[in-house]
């Protein structure tokens, strides 16, 4: 036991906490700004210090970050401050050096402060005050009515805009299956683990009930709450016309209310600054013990149903604190859906009834969850209580994503030294776990692992599925197969059912049966079509050459440009009448720009399963392909050219990656491809900057093998393809064959052992005998391809 007076001077303390709420059907209701909103939880926990005249003293003002401002797609209908820490400061007599806004996550209020605890500890900063609000319902009240208020404001000055750290969070698999709502994501976690207890779905949905019941009583004394209304379990858990489904298997009633008009605020001071500013010692709340911690991505992560980083970081945060669950007297779980509770006390051994509760607000779906700064409501009241209740530790658990970002605080009067953190041991401890491989073009027979349905009891239930295929890969796929979605919708459990899945370049499609999958979606015939939008075609005895037919655009690939590109090279590769392939752009400007970036966001994530072009990610190149490069090939233009077996370029060609230019990476194959072509430091130098080489640069590093006059390169690569048409076709193949099975093998001598195989075909080819009968007779060889 710690006396103050043995305290260091630098150790943090909480001396000051605020919350500031308005309803719509209040009889005061102002429709405040988020800023004002914000003020008024500030100039209370300022008050609220015990002392006069604290905010001169403040050096470091933080802002949790909204929802207006969470992620790139995000806006502020009405506007907003452009630096909304000092804009808040500026109203509550504040003159910070320093302004920082905060990422996004729900975990962020506790992370703040266990980080801005640390800075106090080290000497680098001596008052913080942290801050965050909302005002979505305001908005939302507006919109309706038609009125549009003007909430923007010009302050100027330094800030610290921390971004959104929002990657990891999601994956292009569920953006392309419509998986990035919490809803969805959280109902495919809850169903995991309502398969994993061995639940039926009344019997699930009364545990949730009963879970969440007793934080409806505390929201319901709750001053500051959202909703201050008791429910029972049964009245949760039951679906009426007043709690209707909203996905499978959650009613309305268990999901975060995100539509509120809340605020809270917490100052943070050294030991030092407190005294100095007179704020008496019984206002003094102590961080016993803290953690913060990451999950694996959701696709990832071994059991769907579990977040061990959570349970970590609340192991560790009480160790820390020298203390264990049992000694807590006060919790606030984070509590946004109920697996986001129940998935931490599983764990814990706590129950749902536990007489201490689980929340010390009453919840996201009752008290509210004012975004990403619910949690720092959870801090001001367990402060208040720890200073009700001298000597009583109190736990805040703030979540941030689906259960990706936890952090975690311990919190009491008794006086204790501040411990620095211990959670990049774990956190190290946490990545080094397997991950489960993600199919990202998943096909052939597979089994349910869980799922979604939004909207179940509607006109247009939109449901998907996170399955395994027999390798134990996992996947998504989305599904309008009938009797599948009537499965999902029914009580029963359909996890663990055989399906069928299919990939396609927009999404993967489950169904229950293949029969049911051929109907719903046919695999396309292979094939060359009679006309093309986006390429012309043409066939040439043994040659087929194929032209990027968008010269408006520099030829880059819209989605449609890439299922052609992907069916042309499908059905080249299947034409035993054809053995050589040449890939040009139209025009004299382009071979290929790249990826199409006006077809949108959503559109540059439809991709065949061969990749960029039908070829960069296409595993089996049988036969001879030339890029043709007619001009600059910039990008995913690039990225085509490195998949092609043999460049042959144009004089006044020109290669570049200038992806990280626009915010983008070379994903298709030129972050991997471009250094093994040329030398590691000009492909680091080209990636990371964006610089181009031309055609002459080209040559020399060995990125491409022959440079034509300008306006004759596809003279040169057909000049080449006549002298690929001169060799065995069969050799030809088996030398592909066994430079693409080299790839993967890094010991040489062991790599020319395996490509001894190839001589299992050409020894018993046709062509070999002709070859050898040719040569013999001083002939040219007519070759027949087998």
């Amino acid at each position: 036991m710690y006396r103050l007076d043995d305290i260091p001077p630098t150790t943090p303390v909480i001396v000051g906490v605020g919350q500031a709420a308005e309803r719509i059907d209040d009889a005061d209701y102002a429709g405040l700004s988020e800023a004002d909103l914000a003020a008024r939880a500030v100039s209370a926990a300022l008050a609220d210090t015990g002392a006069d005249d604290v905010a001169r003293l403040v050096d470091t003002v933080v802002a949790v970050r909204s929802f207006e401002r969470s992620s790139p797609a995000s806006s502020s209908p009405f506007g907003r401050p452009d630096n909304m820490p000092r804009a808040v400061a500026r109203r509550t007599g504040m003159d910070p050096r320093r302004a920082v806004e905060e990422v996004t996550g729900g975990q962020s209020p506790q992370h703040l402060v266990n980080e801005f605890g640390a800075e106090i500890a080290a000497g680098r900063a001596d008052a913080v005050v942290l801050f965050g609000a909302e005002v979505m319902s305001t908005v939302r009240h507006a919109q309706r009515s038609g009125t549009a208020p003007d909430f923007s404001e010009t302050v100027g000055g330094q800030l610290e805009d921390r971004g959104y750290s929002i990657g990891g969070l999601t994956s292009i698999d569920e953006v392309k299956h419509g998986v990035v709502i919490p809803i969805s994501q959280y109902s495919i976690v809850e169903n995991a683990r309502r398969h994993r207890l061995g639940l039926g779905a009344a019997e699930y949905a009364r545990s949730m009930g009963e879970l969440f019941a007793p934080m409806t009583r505390v929201a319901a004394r709750n001053p500051f709450a959202a909703a201050r209304e008791e429910f029972t379990a049964e009245e949760l858990a039951s679906v009426t016309d007043r709690n209707r489904r909203v996905s499978v298997p959650y009613p309305r009633r268990m999901v975060a209310r995100d539509h509120v008009n809340q605020a809270a605020s917490a100052v943070l001071m050294s030991v030092a600054a407190a005294r100095s500013a007179g704020i008496p010692a019984d206002r003094w709340v102590f961080v016993h013990g803290h953690a913060d911690l990451r999950e694996k991505p959701l696709l990832t992560r071994p059991d769907l149903s579990r977040g061990p980083a959570s349970v970590a970081a609340v192991r560790e945060a009480l160790r820390l604190a020298g203390t264990d669950v049992d000694d807590v007297a006060h919790f606030d779980l984070y509590s946004c859906f109920p697996v986001a509770v129940s998935h931490v006390i599983d764990e814990l051994g706590l129950s749902p009834d536990d007489p201490r509760g689980l929340t010390v607000t009453g919840g996201l779906p009752y008290f509210g969850g004012p975004g990403n700064n619910y949690s720092m409501h959870g801090i001001a009241e367990i402060v208040s209580r720890a200073r009700r209740e001298p000597g009583s530790f109190g736990l805040v658990a703030a979540n941030g994503g689906v259960l990706s970002k936890y952090s975690v605080g311990v919190y009491s009067s008794v006086p204790a030294p501040w411990r620095p953190s211990t959670s990049a041991d774990l956190q190290r401890e946490l990545d080094a776990a397997p991950s489960v491989r993600v199919a990202h073009y998943p096909n052939g027979p597979a089994t349910i692992e869980s799922f979604v349905v939004i909207d179940p009891d509607g006109e247009a239930p939109g449901a998907t599925v996170v399955g395994r295929l027999g390798d134990g890969a996992r996947f998504v796929a989305a599904v309008d197969d009938p009797g599948l979605l009537d499965l999902l919708r029914a009580d029963d459990d359909p996890i663990g059912t055989p399906i069928f899945v299919r990939a396609s370049t927009n999404q993967n499609h489950a169904a229950r049966t293949r029969d049911v999958l051929d109907a719903r979606h046919p695999r396309a015939a292979v094939g060359f079509a009679e006309r093309y939008e986006h390429l012309l075609v043409r066939r040439e005895g043994r040659v087929l050459e194929v032209t990027i037919n968008r010269p408006e655009v520099r030829n880059a690939l819209n989605p449609a440009a890439n299922a052609e590109l992907d069916s042309v090279f499908d059905a080249y590769f299947a034409d035993p009448d054809l053995w050589v392939a040449i890939l040009t752009g139209a025009g004299s400007a382009a071979f290929s720009a790249g990826n199409d970036l006006s077809a949108g966001a959503q559109g540059g994530l439809a991709m065949p399963a061969n990749g960029f072009a039908g070829l960069t990610a296409r595993r089996d190149r049988t036969k001879p392909v030339i890029a043709a490069v007619n001009g600059f090939a910039l990008g995913g233009g690039l990225e085509i050219a490195l998949a092609c077996h043999v460049i042959v370029a144009d004089e006044e060609a020109s290669f570049g990656l200038p992806e990280v230019k626009v915010g983008l990476v070379a994903a298709a194959g030129g972050l991997v491809r471009l250094p093994r072509v040329v030398p590691p430091a000009l492909a680091r130098h080209m990636i990371l900057t964006g610089r181009r080489i031309d055609a002459a640069e080209a040559l020399a590093y060995g990125l491409v093998s022959r440079v034509a006059p300008h306006g004759e390169v596809m003279s040169a690569a057909r000049a080449v393809a006549e002298e690929i048409l001169a060799a065995s076709p069969v050799a030809v193949r088996a030398s592909l064959a066994a430079m693409a099975g080299s790839e993967s093998q890094p010991d040489t001598v062991r790599a020319v052992d395996e490509s001894l195989a190839v001589l299992d075909t050409v020894l018993v080819s046709e062509d070999l005998r002709e070859g050898v009968t040719a040569f013999a007779q001083k002939r040219e060889p007519q070759w027949r391809g087998c």
